[in-house]
């Protein structure tokens, strides 16, 4: 049997994988989510585009701020397939999200910000929560941290 040539610019699962710093049941749950693609070759073997390191390292970067897999996904369809994206291409994808992860810092800092002057104190001090609590009317709310939980 002659070896099918591998072309120049693609990737085996193991070298993606290794380059990527993913492991090779990632990259499959991946293509099964359909977050990257791979051709086939006869032995059935995937080969990756070597842009797919970069839709890797995006996912990757997606999922790390708490984007799920389906907004992702969405994200990615409007990449082109014909081409390698283009550093615009990949501005205008993660421009979709600039508002949501700017509300989310925002909420962020919000916790962080309570968890320092109420829970960080140690005490829950009506005295010195007057401001937040008066007259402990978070008691009549629930149990626990109620201005952190919603109530």
């Amino acid at each position: 049997m002659t070896p099918v040539p591998r072309r120049a610019a693609e990737l085996t699962v193991g070298e993606l994988a290794e380059r990527s710093g993913v492991s090779t049941s990632a990259l499959r749950f991946y293509e099964d989510q359909e977050l990257i693609s791979s051709r086939r070759t006869p032995g059935n073997q995937r080969r990756y585009s070597r842009d797919t390191l970069r839709r890797v390292a995006f996912v990757r970067a997606s999922q790390r701020v708490g984007i799920s897999l389906e907004d992702i996904r969405a994200a990615l369809k409007l990449l082109p397939d014909e081409r390698t994206p283009t550093r615009e291409d990949w501005a205008r994808v993660s421009e979709l999200w600039r508002h949501d992860l700017n509300t989310r810092i925002k909420q962020l800092q919000e916790l962080r910000d309570d968890l320092v002057s109420c829970i960080g104190c140690g005490c829950l001090s009506l005295g010195r929560c007057a401001l937040v609590n008066p007259g402990d009317i978070h008691r009549r709310i629930g149990k626990g941290p109620t201005r952190l939980t919603g109530g």
